[in-house]
């Protein structure tokens, strides 16, 4: 890889340098761009410079030659045209600032090993009429769906990332459970620590909320649920509704010791992010809802579920 002399865009106007290198080449260490730059192999219009150093737009970033992975070839490749019509069709919600996807189960948000076929991946291709890729805001689990918002721009993402931090963007799923809540109304409150794969209840792990309501139950043996996280522990809702005897149907990692399957429903997770609540960044009343995928609608049905909010 040869030597790049790369223009700052005037959508990272302000971005320090070190932030820049994260975003465009996010498999480079800082260890080895401290190297870089030390080195003065990392230049910004001719010029030695520091990590720290705010960006202007239009000023030259040189690039030294990097290797293939802290290049990260897969990040610059362009979706084709079926991969960009799957993506687009995923919009639920599109505005100058934001763009909300109804991100089905089964697709990660974000690469890793052996995941190559990811939003992230495919997010040029939602790009339409802006300069920039829109840029991830927060995540949800691979198997689970439902919304999914990215921003087109950097001052959004600044104030969804730190929105999302500090739990001012109510969110709302919907989960298909095996077994039913003792109280129709309750509040999980019960800390999580990481065990192998799993998130599990432990007095020594991260305070963790949820709330929770039931909608409607089939006999006893299925519910569905209004889940609200009101902290963000990776696999919260799934670890809280399994310690309450509730795990989700489909959920292979949440369901005791041995995964349930039944013949009558889908194989996957039915845990669907319902809604998004963005007033506090619009400043009037905004709520993005994702339409239920066809399995979670179907298998509901085929038990007597029905939704009623």
């Amino acid at each position: 890889m040869a030597v790049e002399q790369i223009k700052v865009k005037e959508a990272d106007d302000g971005m320090r340098l070190n932030r820049w290198f994260l975003k465009y080449y996010p498999n480079l260490t800082m260890g080895r761009l401290q190297k870089l730059l030390r080195t003065k192999q990392i230049k910004v219009d001719g010029r030695r410079a520091e990590a720290g150093l705010k960006l202007a737009a239009g000023q030259i970033v040189r690039v030294p030659p990097l290797k293939n992975d802290e290049a990260d070839p897969e990040k610059s490749r362009q979706p084709t045209a079926g991969e960009a019509a799957f993506i687009r069709s995923l919009v639920i919600f599109k505005d100058d600032n934001v763009i909300a996807l109804n991100k089905p189960s089964g697709l990660a948000v974000q690469g890793g090993t052996n995941t190559r076929f990811h939003v992230d991946g495919l997010a040029e291709a939602l790009k339409f009429e802006k300069d920039d890729k829109p840029r991830l805001v927060h995540r949800i689990d691979k198997d689970t769906s439902g919304v999914l918002l990215l921003a087109r721009n950097r001052k959004y993402a600044e104030l969804l990332t730190k929105a999302f931090r500090e739990h001012r963007l109510p969110k709302t799923y919907l989960a298909l459970t095996v077994g039913v809540p003792h109280e129709n109304y309750g509040e999980i409150r019960a800390p999580l620590a990481k065990s192998g794969e799993k998130m599990v209840v432990r007095p020594d792990g991260q305070p963790a909320r949820t709330l929770y309501r039931v909608l409607d139950n089939a006999g006893g043996h299925f519910a569905l649920l209004e889940v609200s996280p009101l902290t963000g522990r990776t696999h919260q809702i799934r670890a809280h509704l399994e310690s309450i005897g509730c795990p989700i149907a489909g959920d292979d990692r949440y369901f005791g010791p041995v995964r349930q399957k039944f013949d009558l429903f889908a194989d996957k997770l039915h845990l669907h992010a319902y809604k998004i609540d963005l007033s506090a960044i619009y400043n009037k009343q905004t709520v993005i809802e994702a339409p239920l995928p066809d399995y979670f609608a179907a298998d509901m049905q085929a038990v007597g579920l029905g939704l009623k909010i």
